[in-house]
Order: structure tokens, then sequence, then C-alpha cells
């Protein structure tokens, strides 16, 4: 059992995490929010020099990504697409490898996420994607997005998100998303099935839709702030966000390397023990005992005891015999320790 709690230990503590290679573009990630009418600009770098081309998407919700430019990475001009050609420029300098997106008089239908490629030897490199919100100061729909503040959790556990949206009527599809404000990971989750529930039977229907998201085995990279959205009538509503809080990390490392220490003490110990008693029995068993031992079993065995038996008789056989002396029976006892 100890031995089997050591392995166990010692698989948990001495993992080698897997090797990953090291990313080529780095790019501006999470939720970029802007409005109507105004100009953002997202970053990108890359100075890997094996780098040829470089590019930018743009993947709207429930679409496919759609390129936007291209651009070897010696030229300071880059190609932009017929659709984009108006309002869409790449600001670049070939001395720090930036390769940055410029997007003029925002619209509501920009809201996307956008990603950064790169083309190295026939392969292609994204960056993490990030997702510009646009909104507008006098939005078309009025819908209340409500979710919890907090979800604090131990570090491997489960984390369950729910949020519940009461969206006003409007023509067109409804959808609803989950976000996530982290500069490690990519800003869109793959959406999940809403469930729906009519609240009346008046026209227009009033609704209450719910969404929830499971993350299991929780890692620190878990952590973050995550939003509910909801997207129709071409706009999307955010909610006030989640912060997911994940702690326990030093906790888990603390107890494991204590449990650690005590197992292994507890094996040479038992060790230790196993040697002393093995050794015994084969000294005993082989009859090679040392000289000190031998000695005083040798001892034990000289050690005898005398009893003398007197046997009584009857009466008349006694005075028959009175002449005869008494008659005396020696036993031998051999006596070992």
């Amino acid at each position: 059992m100890p031995l089997c709690i050591f392995l166990v230990l010692f698989n948990a503590i001495c993992q080698v995490p897997a090797v990953t290679k090291t990313p080529s573009v780095f790019q501006d990630s999470g939720i970029i929010r802007a409005e109507v009418g105004h100009e953002v600009t997202l970053e990108c770098f890359c100075q890997d020099e094996a780098v040829t081309f470089l590019s930018w998407y743009q993947q709207s919700l429930g679409s496919q990504p759609r390129i936007i430019s291209r651009r070897m990475k010696h030229k300071t001009e880059a190609d932009i697409y017929p659709v984009y050609k108006e309002r869409f420029k790449v600001v670049t300098q070939s001395s720090d490898g930036s390769n940055h997106l410029k997007i003029t008089d925002v619209r509501l239908s920009d809201s996307a996420t956008y990603y950064c490629g790169i083309l190295e030897f026939n392969a292609i490199e994204f960056g993490q994607g990030a997702f510009l919100h646009v909104k507008t100061s006098q939005s078309n729909i009025q819908a209340v997005v409500q979710q919890p503040a907090l979800e604090p959790r131990w570090l491997g556990g489960t984390v369950n998100l729910s949020c519940t949206v009461y969206p006003e009527p409007c023509a067109g599809d409804l959808s609803l998303y989950w976000f996530r404000q982290d500069a490690s990971q990519p800003a869109v989750i793959s959406p999940s099935t809403e469930q729906c529930t009519s609240l009346s039977n008046e026209t227009p229907i009033v609704k209450k839709c719910s969404l929830n998201l499971a993350i299991k085995s929780v890692s620190m990279s878990d952590a973050g702030v995550y939003y509910c959205a909801m997207a129709s009538c071409g706009e999307i509503v955010f909610g006030n966000g989640t912060r997911v809080v994940i702690s326990g990390d030093s906790f888990l490392v603390y107890c494991l390397s204590v449990a650690f220490a005590v197992s292994v003490i507890l094996l040479v110990l038992l060790a230790f023990i196993m040697h002393r008693l093995k050794k015994r029995l084969c000294s005993v068993c082989t009859g090679s005992s040392s000289p000190l031992t031998s000695h005083t079993m040798s001892q034990d065995a000289d050690m005898l005891h005398y009893a003398a038996l007197n046997l009584n008789r009857n009466g008349s056989r006694q005075r028959q015999e009175d002449h005869v002396e008494n008659t005396c029976v020696y036993s031998r006892v051999k006596s070992r320790k």
C-alpha cells in the first residue's frame, strides 16, 4: 500500500508537461469594444524571419472566416480585398514586424472575430483572435442579460456558468454565446444550445432564455471573465460578466509534497525492518548464527535439572524391605530458552 501511494503521488507531482510550439504571431485578443462611427486599430506582430506572408481574416458569429488582406513580409503595402477596401487599412513597419489592421467609420456589421495569420513554409498559423464588439448609444433592442458576478472554484473542479436572457420581441433569429476575456485563450467559445420558454401568450410573445456553460477539470488558464451575450437583429448585447477565480494551486502542491515526504519516510522504514527480519530468519534457517549465539545455545543445552522421586509403597511391603536403601529415580530434563 505505501508503494502504491508513493507511485501515485510521484506521478502526480512529476508529470512532464507536453512540449508546445512557441507561437510566431502575437495579436490583440479578448473582447475589444468600439462605438459606431469611431475607428479602432487591431495590433499584430510577427518577428519570425521564416514568415513569407501576413494576412487578416474576419469571422462573423455563425459564419466562415473571410480574408481581409494579404501582404508579403518585406513589403509595406497590403492587398485589401474589394469588400473591405473602403474602410479597412493595414498599417505596417518592416522594422518591428507589425501588421496592424485599422478600421474607420465602424459599423454594427463589423462585430466579429478578427484573426491575424501568417504563412511559414506552407503552414498557416493564426493568432488567438480578438472579438470586436461594436455598439451604439441608442440600441434598437432592449434586452436584459443576467449572470452571477463571481464564481470561485478549486483547481481541478467543475465550473457551471449560467445566464438568463429576457429578449425584446424582434424580427430575426436569436442566438446566445459565451465570450471569454482572457489574453491566453480565444475570445469566442463554441455556442451552446439555449433553452427559451414563453412567459405569456400575448402578441408579441415575451420569452425567457437560459444558457449554460460547463468547464470540467479547471486549470489556472481557465480563470478570467466570462460574458453571456445575445445576438439578435444585427446587434449584440453583453451581460455584466462572471469572474471565474481558480484557487488552491499552492495548497494542493503543499499537500502533495507533505504526503510525498511521509510516504518516502514510511518506505525507508519498512525497507529497513524487512531487511532486519530477513537477515535474522536466514541466519536461523542456515545455522550460521553468531558465535555468541552458538555459545549461549550450547550452555542452554548443558543445563540439566535433576529431580529425585520417592516411590511410596504400601505398608506391608515397606516393612519387608526396610533394610533396603531408599530407591531414587533421576530424570534428565533439557531446558531451552
